[in-house]
Parts: C-alpha cells; structure tokens; sequence
C-alpha cells in the first residue's frame, strides 16, 4: 500500500496491488484562518507573556510567608475562605487581646526602661521577653515619651512668654541713643508740632489718630503706614501719647523723621493735667495690689496642675498674664474723652498694627447713637482668632458674672476704633469700667484674667456699632497660617498676639508687612543693629 500526497495537500490517494483496492484518493477539506484571527492572537500573547513572566519571578521571589502577588494572596484567602484561621490574623487578635490586658495595669515606678526603641528589640532578642513583657516596657516607654514631650512644650510656652515679655536689645538701644540725641541736639527738642500749627491738633476738620505706646519703632510704622496708605495725608493728625522715661526718645524720632505733610503732637502722660491719682484711682490700686503685682510678675507654673493643663490653654493663660496689662498707657484708651475735650471723632491704634488702605472714610461712618465703632470677632472663618463671645474672657461660674452678662454676646476687637466722643461724654463708660475693674481686683482676679478687654467689654456694652470686617484683620501675632490674601486685601492688619514682628519668634512670612515700613536707612537704626530679615 502507498500513500502519495498531492502538493497543495489538498488530497491523499491510497493505492493496493493486491487487487482489492486499486486506489483510494481522500480530500481533505481547507481550515482558513483570517489574518485579522492571527493579529489580535498574537497581540494578547505578547501582552499576557511579560505579566506570567513577572508573576513566577515574584512568586519564587517572595516565597509562601511574604507575598503581595494574585496567586499568593489567594494562598492567603483559601484557608479562610474554607474555614481555616490565617495564623497571622490569629497572631494579631492575641496581640491586641494582651495589649488590652497591659493598657488597664498600672506600670511600676522602678521598671528600668531602655532608653530607645532599638535597644527595646535589642534586649527583647537577648532576654527572650514574653509577649507582655514586651507590651508594658512598650507601654512605659511611650508614658515616658509623653510626659517629656509635655514637658518640653509647656518649656517652650514658657520661653516664648518671656521672649515676648523682653525687650529686644535693638529697640532698647534706639530709646537710649534718641534719648541722648533729645539732650544734646536742639533739632531734636523742637517743637511737636511747629507753633503755626498747633491750633490744627483740636480742630475736628482734620482727621485724628491716637496711639498710645513706648515702643518708638512700632509706633513709627504706624504712623509711618498710616501717612503712606492715605490719599488724603494732609488732612492727618497725630497724637502719639509715651510714658515719661521713652517721651525724650519718641519726641527725638518724630523731630528729626518729619512725616510731612501729615501732622504728629508727642505727649508724656505726665504731660497731661487730667491725668492725676484722683482721677484715676483705680490704675493705683491696679499698680500697688501686691496680688496683681505677683500675678503678672511671678512664677507662672506655681500652683498650675500642667498633667491636667492643655498646652494651648496654659499659652492662653500665659497670654493673659502680659506685664503689659498693668501698663497705665494699656488702660490710657478708657479716657480719651477727658484727655482730649476738643475732640469730635477719632480713631484709635494699636502700636502693634500696620494700616494698608486709606482710613479717611472711617470717618464717614454713621455710628448712630453708639461711641465705638469695632470689628466684632465672633463672626469669621478663623476659628482660633475670630470666634470670640463672652464665655472666652469671663469666668461664668463667677456669681456676679453669671448674673449680668451673657457667654453667648459677641465680642469686638481693640486695636482699631472709631471713637465718638461727642456720644461717649453723654454716658458712664468710664465709671462702669473703674466700677467692674476694682470688683475684680477684689475677687483676687477670679472674674477675669486677660488685661483691658474684659472690663471695656461691660463697659461699652450697649454702645458698640459693628464695622465691615474687612477694615480690621486681626491675629497676626497668634498663628502662622494666617491667609495671605486676605492680609493683603485688609485695611489694617493687626499682630495682636505673642509674635510680634519685631520679635526673633514673629512669623516670617508676616514680618515683611511690617518691615515694609521700617526705615533701615536710619542712622539710628542701623547703629542699632536693627536689620531686615
């Protein structure tokens, strides 16, 4: 029998010689396959191959125990899914069940601790620690850590206290050498403002600015950012009022860097007639109560339990606790009225603010039978600066307190107010406040502890007329994520808080708003070592 094979292999023909089969010729039917079939063929397995490839070398790789590839982690799912507990999943659910244990013992006050993790792993592999042995040195050390982080932040709370307690060596040199220069050069010692203008500080067309400070460099940033932000300059005047040892230094400044064409009047309060004991009793009583004295000057931990403290309410306290707050040029602000009769409408500013707009359409607000136009701080996005209602200056379990006031009142901010004192002269403002200041004092402090503002709040509770925001931005000096774009876009921004810009723990990327204003050409302040950062 042969077979021949037709060359198309399209048919076999079988052939016999032995009679019963001459020939046998079978077609074999075609199988086509498409070339479009064979493409997409090849193109999967050219996708599929380096992933089958990468999968065993992961799987030889990693082994049974270690593995985060498909096939071991279906390893891992099979005995659960037909019942089986993974012992990793068991070895954990023991873990956690000791570590419950260990968290409600108390750990012993002799247990010697290693110092770090590592040798924690380094004595458990020499000792052969038990599983709880190893939960409660974990839990010590961890105690241990905490108490000394605690610690090192109520320390750093401390230090920045003192940091904004002190002055700066800069600051201190400039009000010597200008106190000097007052003495010996006669361009420094003169008259404030000249003779021909002296009738333009009560005359109520112009706009008056009073400010209240012994920090020369401050106050000539605001006066400075005030005069410059103005459209109108020469309708400003200013009353910028120091105490007796910085009026020969502030007097020097301002005669020797004329703020043309705007005006500055520097008073001493010893200056002012109206400013006597007998007037103001209660500044005394604020400055000679020995309770006061070691409250603002004393040790600041005595007595504080800082294991049930929060850090941010020991910094409130601290805050609180400002040797400022018994400063008389603090407490000045509540006798404006007296200390300038000839006065209609002014503003007030803090020595730690910078103006950025013209402030001259303040004065074309109408406050209405009300004396103090104020930003109220109990209405923003800041939770930290601007949520501010009576409960947070006042002590509510205080009887007196919680009879006359409501936690729930809104505050307002000090620092920048439109004052009008043809309205506060008509009421008791100054009375109520001497009157809940001295209720204080007689509680040893127990009604409140921060400063001025507690006591201005009961006072001019009833006569305040809310301003738009925008015209103050305050907490600058508090917190370092302040919203640039909106201190940009503010009329005044306000540094209240510890960090100062002119402090080393003011905030970087808000010193140069403040710095902006600083004149680092000046001899004085150059001498002085005072530069830009």
């Amino acid at each position: 029998m042969q077979l021949h094979f037709s060359p198309s292999m399209k048919s076999i023909t079988i052939s016999s010689s032995n009679g019963f089969l001459d020939f046998m010729k079978i077609k074999v039917a075609a199988r086509r396959i498409s070339y479009r079939t064979l493409f997409h063929t090849i193109l999967i397995l050219a996708f599929l191959l380096p992933f089958v490839f990468i999968l065993t070398a992961v799987v030889t790789l990693e082994g049974v125990n270690k593995c985060s590839s498909l096939d071991c982690l279906g390893r891992r799912l099979g005995p659960r899914l037909l019942g089986r507990a993974d012992d990793s999943v068991r070895l954990v659910r023991d873990l956690y069940k000791i570590l419950n244990q260990v968290n409600a013992e108390e750990i012993q006050d002799d247990l010697k601790l290693p110092e770090s993790f590592s040798q924690l792993v380094s004595e458990m592999k020499d000792n052969q620690y038990d599983t709880k042995t190893f939960a409660i040195k974990l839990k010590a050390m961890m105690e241990r850590f905490d108490r000394e982080v605690r610690a090192s932040k109520f320390a750093e709370l401390m230090n920045k206290h003192f940091a904004a307690s002190a002055i700066p060596k800069g600051i201190h040199c400039l009000s010597l050498r200008l106190t000097d220069e007052y003495s010996s050069n006669a361009h420094a010692r003169k008259q404030l403002p000249s003779p021909e203008l002296l009738p333009l500080l009560s005359d109520n067309s112009y706009h008056h600015f009073i400010l209240a400070t012994d920090n020369i460099l401050a106050a000539s940033v605001v006066v400075t950012s005030t005069v410059q932000s103005s459209l109108k300059p020469e309708k400003i005047v200013f009353h910028v009022i120091t105490d007796k040892k910085t009026y020969a230094g502030m007097h020097s400044w301002f005669a020797l860097n004329s703020i043309s064409p705007a005006i500055v009047e520097v008073k001493g309060v010893h200056q002012f007639e109206w400013l006597t004991r007998e007037n103001v009793p209660v500044l005394e009583a604020v400055e000679n109560h020995h309770g006061v004295r070691n409250y603002y000057h004393g040790n600041h931990i005595a007595g504080a339990n800082l294991s049930e403290t929060t850090p941010r309410t020991f910094a409130s306290k601290l805050q609180a606790r400002s040797p400022k707050y018994i400063s008389l040029l603090n407490h000045l602000r509540i006798y404006i009225p007296e200390l300038f009769p000839n006065l209609d409408k002014v503003v007030f500013l803090d020595d730690d603010v910078v103006v950025q707009r013209d402030l001259s359409p303040l004065w074309e607000i109408d406050l209405g039978d009300k004396v103090n136009g104020a930003v109220e701080t109990c209405k923003g996005e800041d939770e930290w600066v601007m949520s501010k209602r009576f409960r947070n200056y006042f002590n509510f379990s205080h009887p007196r307190i919680a009879k006359y006031l409501n936690p729930d009142e809104c505050a307002w901010a000090y620092g920048m107010n439109l004052f009008d004192l043809r309205a506060w002269r008509k009421t008791n403002i100054r009375d109520t406040y001497h009157s809940w200041l001295k209720e204080n004092l007689k509680s040893n402090l127990t009604m409140w502890k921060l400063g001025t503002l507690p006591p201005a709040l009961i006072a001019f509770k009833g006569h305040v007329h809310p301003i738009n925001p925008s015209w103050h931005m305050l907490g600058l000096g508090y917190q370092n994520n302040t919203n640039i774009e909106s201190v940009k876009k503010a009329a005044v921004i306000h540094y209240n808080g510890q960090s100062k810009p002119w402090l080393e723990i003011g905030f970087e990327h808000l010193r140069p708003f403040w710095t902006k204003y600083v004149n680092y050409s000046n001899d004085f302040v150059r001498n002085c070592h005072i530069l830009e950062s």
